[in-house]
């Protein structure tokens, strides 16, 4: 599965607009897949199958202003990102406009459409450029 703009813009005419200084992480229950690497990884011959977004999506998201992207896949990218133009555009367009972008989260299916304050404190990595972090998700009147 690609995400892309119409995908988002479905999404945006049924929950409202994402605004700037949101975050925005994509739903797939892939996490689900997690304990077992063959069916996380989801890989054959040609490499691995992830459900990520387009370059085209990410392009739109940025355009919004939000803070970062997050997916629960191994990486911010679909598998087969690596052929995408650019290569892995999640990670690579993101990081280019100073945004964030977080992988392997879980449990994403507990969270409401919009409203959850997301918390991910990174460790302060000398010269780092990525960080494991836990990430927390508050959601009001919970």
């Amino acid at each position: 599965f690609l995400l892309t703009v119409d995908h988002i813009k479905a999404w945006e005419a049924k929950h409202g607009a994402i605004n700037p200084g949101e975050w925005v992480v994509m739903r797939t229950d892939w996490y689900k897949r997690n304990g077992s690497e063959a069916e996380f990884l989801n890989a054959n011959e040609t490499g691995p199958h992830t459900p990520g977004p387009t370059a085209e999506a990410i392009q739109f998201l940025i355009g919004k202003d939000i803070k970062g992207w997050g997916s629960e896949t191994i990486g911010t990218d679909a598998g087969k990102a690596g052929g995408m133009e650019p290569p892995f555009p999640a990670h690579t367009l993101m990081h280019k406009a100073n945004r964030y972008g977080l992988a392997s989260l879980c449990n994403l299916d507990q969270l409401p459409p919009k409203g959850a304050i997301l918390i991910a404190a990174p460790l302060k990595i000398e010269h780092g450029t990525g960080s494991p972090i836990r990430a927390l998700a508050l959601v009001p009147g919970k």
